[in-house]
């Protein structure tokens, strides 16, 4: 992770063990015994929470909402960087608004990214008045760039609604001097449909019927639905920022869990 620098803390004695890498060598000639130069991790560091909470994250048909489980990871993630004795701020938006919450190291500022999300989330409902906002998550990833010059963790919560060539381009270039990883919430709908029965979606004023039985029609949704997840997913490839699936039916704190194990099992191949 960029900006895990070391600081110089003390010079000791050796002892058994130590490693020979970290041995002064002008000390230890000029003392006549062996000193070693003590470093501690640099923990000045920020996390920038990008968290969306716009009317299509406003679904779910198993468990939780995708709203639900994006504010969830951002707490999660909050309390953690909070922890570690680093810095945490946040980008929350919707439709309509943005709350930017700069990056700070005190518990007053989690609880305040934690007061945001509940705000935004609550405002979301079945009568929720929106219009489409697929260039909103572009307009906030520029807001981040003007912000997160380098050396930061950007971790981004979104279904990725409207993502297109311009939203990778951000991406990349935030990852260029910044750490970025992006949380993707999804539905298992949008990967297993039901093989019969009949489905009505409406936008709050349109609605629309999907008969599942019909081949043509499933076929259709699950091929639009696969092209923008492998959009998605091609990422870490192209620009190597790590795409994380959490699903609206499990629980959000075990998938972290397990998608954590994932790329430490990778790194110690």
């Amino acid at each position: 992770m960029r900006g895990r620098g070391l600081n110089f803390e003390e010079l000791r004695s050796y002892v058994s063990g130590d490693d020979i890498r970290v041995i002064d060598w002008r000390v230890t000639a000029r003392m006549q015994k062996p000193f070693v130069r003590v470093y501690t991790e640099e923990r000045d560091r920020s996390t920038l929470l990008v968290v969306d909470q716009r009317m299509n994250m406003f679904f779910g048909s198993r468990v939780s909402m995708k709203s639900v489980i994006a504010a969830e990871a951002a707490a999660l993630v909050a309390w953690r960087v909070f922890q570690q004795g680093d810095r945490v701020g946040a980008f929350i938006f919707n439709d309509k608004s943005t709350e930017q919450i700069r990056p700070r190291r005190s518990r007053a500022t989690v609880l305040r990214v934690l007061e945001m999300l509940v705000r935004l989330n609550r405002l979301l409902h079945a009568t929720y008045e929106s219009q489409s906002a697929e260039l909103q998550l572009n307009h906030i990833l520029q807001k981040v760039a003007q912000l997160a010059h380098r050396d930061h963790l950007i971790v981004v919560v979104s279904d990725f609604d409207g993502a297109d060539a311009m939203t990778r381009d951000l991406l990349r270039s935030l990852a260029e001097h910044n750490d970025v990883v992006a949380l993707f919430t999804y539905d298992p709908l949008a990967v297993h449909l039901p093989p019969v029965g009949q489905l009505v979606v409406s936008d709050g004023e349109l609605q629309v019927e999907l008969p599942f039985g019909d081949e043509k029609v499933r076929k259709t949704i699950l091929e639009a639905s696969d092209r923008r997840m492998r959009h998605i997913f091609s990422w870490q490839r192209e620009i190597r920022v790590p795409v994380m699936p959490l699903s609206t039916a499990e629980d959000t704190a075990l998938q972290i869990r397990h998608l954590l194990g994932q790329v430490a099992a990778r790194r110690t191949r």
